[in-house]
């Protein structure tokens, strides 16, 4: 009981914080190398040489006045490469009164944190100053979400660049591309090898849960009526079943209400992610799954143990990550001076 009540009180404490800060198709497989060798880390290099000073200097300032910047942009890559590819399509807006909505007003991505979005358009305002009509809004997405993994104390890697913004967004090709946080393990492995990824860039890429913040419609199921048996997930720690109830009733509840994924060192990037699977402290059924599941749990241990191997290993992956369905050339690309709004 001693050990539960300081490990309770801090938990709470996290969530109050928390609730205070924030309320002030797939191309296969094969071609995943041609892509690969479509960018380069020096596109830019006669055009706008100086793009990732330029980005950086929004990133580091956002991720002082509003550390939810980080998780939330780097998320906010992922949901754009998952749909369409790396193109920058999720930062479009729906057009008023359209019937098709923008990937961005899709339900699945209703509750991405409206600070990824003000990086984004902020960077892209600096970089339009001096490179006006050059750097599309999908690398400066890729750039951002690099510098974000890097200021919270994860992996500097080089980010290849040379995407070209997509010219489709539709809402409607999302929930097919996107994990849910319910989704069994066979159903991720099926939408990661549809991006050209595999079961390793899968464990390595969760680990992006190493900081950020889920509310709690994502995981209350666990909490109360787990798979419908009206019970717990049993797959869950008992102190923090009890944490997070206190957070998130079953019925009601405040909607602003986040928890981390990372309930150990929740504002750092670092490998404490993995170790909590391994301890049934994953936020999520998704991720305590990859320690459940045999395939998967070598790995999560493996990285739970070595913190440089999963920084080197992550900084991998993003980059393959970074290469889904990338578009090349006005045919089917675009370059927008407003990343929020279709090229004229």
């Amino acid at each position: 009981m001693a050990f539960f009540s300081p490990f309770l009180y801090a938990f709470t404490t996290i969530l109050f914080i928390l609730l205070i800060l924030r309320t002030s198709h797939s191309l296969p497989k094969p071609n995943a190398t041609r892509r690969h060798r479509q960018l380069s880390v020096d596109y830019y290099a006669k055009t706008c040489p100086q793009v990732e000073q330029l980005v950086g200097s929004v990133t580091s300032q956002q991720f002082k006045e509003a550390p939810v910047s980080g998780p939330a942009t780097i998320r906010l890559f992922f949901h754009d490469c998952f749909v369409e590819g790396c193109d920058g399509s999720v930062l479009i807006s729906s057009t008023p009164g359209s019937k098709v909505l923008a990937e961005k007003d899709a339900e699945d991505n209703k509750d991405l944190a409206e600070e990824a979005y003000d990086s984004i358009r902020k960077a892209k305002a600096v970089v339009e100053s001096k490179c006006p009509g050059v750097v599309s809004c999908a690398d400066i997405l890729a750039i951002a979400a690099r510098d974000f993994v890097r200021l919270a104390g994860g992996p500097y890697y080089p980010v290849k660049k040379g995407r070209w913004d997509g010219r489709i967004s539709m809402a409607s090709r999302v929930p097919l591309n996107i994990p849910r946080a319910n989704s069994t393990m066979d159903e991720l492995i099926k939408l990661f090898t549809s991006k050209g990824l595999t079961l390793t860039d899968l464990v390595i890429l969760s680990g992006a849960h190493t900081f950020g913040f889920a509310h709690c419609e994502h995981f209350v199921n666990r909490l109360y009526n787990y798979r419908g048996t009206k019970q717990p997930d049993p797959a869950i720690d008992p102190r923090l079943l009890k944490a997070l109830r206190m957070s998130c009733p079953r019925f009601g509840g405040n909607t602003d209400i986040v928890a981390p994924f990372d309930v150990t060192t929740p504002f750092s990037f670092d490998n404490a992610y993995y170790g909590n699977l391994q301890a049934k402290m994953g936020l999520l059924a998704t991720d305590q799954a990859l320690f459940l599941d045999p395939r998967t749990r070598p790995l999560v241990q493996s990285l739970a143990q070595d913190k440089q191997k999963f920084l080197q290993a992550f900084a991998e992956a993003m980059e393959k990550m970074g290469s889904i369905g990338v578009k090349r050339g006005r045919r089917r690309g675009e370059k927008r001076r407003d990343c929020s709004m279709h090229a004229l």
